[in-house]
């Protein structure tokens, strides 16, 4: 078991929470949450340690959505998430992550908000065909991938890219639940061969299940409080938060 101080373990537990409404009430939480368990535990084994994290969380919001979901849209995308997750691994094999790919990751979060920030007080017809067309969804598909493989930071990513598509709040939640089990159950077998998830790591998640599930049901009861619009800004806003965090962390 890891040796962790009391407020570290406290900081662990309410990240779990946060993971759990992250993943059914309020995505690009878990940047945020990325961010404070890299400080508590070294860089790399801290992928290991909060990816089944979200796969606990992932399977709530999974069963709980899987009637809102847009499969066109995923499965349209997925080819080019696999060649970001083949280039993720790659680099976590050959390199340490690093803060200048943090930092370019930053840049580029804010760099896509603001054009879908500009799309959205100008609505000029380019900024609406911009998410129908392939080279946005082979530009965003490939980014999701790399980034969820090299830090677990794809939501600000996918963030971006559903409210590019306007889903409803229902139908952004569920089509982002879907590609997370999807992607990070793809990717336990290769943090496993890097050696990120070992016997011990999983033995400590064992102890996290219940403040993620109590982080799950917080998420499905907040979701319908929240209209339509606020919602988006409230994800627009957090992936501001997540893109700025990168840049400072």
């Amino acid at each position: 078991m890891f040796d962790l101080s009391v407020t570290a373990i406290i900081v662990v537990i309410i990240c779990s929470i946060f993971i759990g409404i992250s993943k059914t009430g309020l995505p690009t939480m878990g940047i945020f949450v990325v961010a404070v368990m890299a400080s508590i535990f070294p860089a790399r084994e801290s992928l290991g340690i909060v990816l089944p994290m979200l796969i606990t969380a992932d399977i709530i919001a999974v069963m709980y959505y899987r009637r809102s979901v847009n499969w066109k849209t995923l499965l349209y995308m997925f080819p080019w998430v696999l060649g970001g997750l083949a280039a993720g691994f790659i680099m976590l094999f050959y390199v340490q992550t690093g803060r200048p790919l943090e930092i370019v990751l930053g840049i580029l979060i804010l760099l896509l908000i603001s054009l879908q920030f500009y799309g959205d007080r100008q609505k000029t017809s380019w900024a609406d065909k911009i998410p129908q067309s392939t080279w946005f969804v082979a530009v965003m598909g490939t980014l999701a991938g790399f980034t969820t493989m090299i830090g677990n930071a794809s939501g600000p990513v996918m963030a971006i890219f559903l409210l590019a598509l306007a889903l409803p709040k229902q139908e952004f939640i569920g089509t982002g639940a879907w590609f997370f089990i999807s992607v990070n159950l793809i990717k336990v077998p290769m943090y496993a061969a890097l050696g990120l998830i070992t016997v011990e790591s999983l033995t400590f998640n064992l102890w996290l299940v219940p403040p993620i599930l109590i982080g799950t049901f917080l998420g499905i009861k907040f979701l319908p409080l929240i209209p339509q619009q606020v919602f988006r800004v409230i994800i627009m806003l957090l992936t501001v938060f997540g893109g700025i965090r990168l840049l400072i962390a």
